[in-house]
């Protein structure tokens, strides 16, 4: 099944997401890496903050295991909703956010 996400990035996690996200680590993750690689690169950060992605699951509930490993860690007020397959949605990319993020906070830790 393919849902439909909504989150909000917990301040001060992006640098940490965008390493797992890249470094490999979730990639091999079984049985739903892949999927999430992929999902955190169709997502997107609206204008509110908020962002939204589409992704498939076949936990019950919804991204569980997603949840546990990942999403948790690096996301608050996640909601779920089943929709009919994957969407493309308005924002900025989240993968483009989570690089710009990161550069500031390796700044301003510089800069301490």
């Amino acid at each position: 099944m393919i849902y439909r996400v909504r989150a909000r990035l917990k301040p001060g996690t992006e640098e940490g997401l965008l390493r797992r996200l890249t470094d490999g680590s979730v990639e091999r993750q079984k049985p739903d890496g892949a999927e999430i690689v992929a999902s955190m690169q169709r997502a997107v950060v609206t204008d509110a903050g908020e962002v939204v992605w589409t992704e498939t699951c076949y936990c019950d509930p919804p991204l569980a295991h997603e949840r546990a490993t990942v999403l948790d860690h690096h996301f608050d007020s996640i909601e779920t909703e089943a929709t009919g397959g994957y969407e493309r949605h308005q924002g900025k990319p989240l993968m483009a956010h989570l690089r710009e993020a990161a550069g500031q906070q390796a700044v301003s830790t510089s800069r301490a």
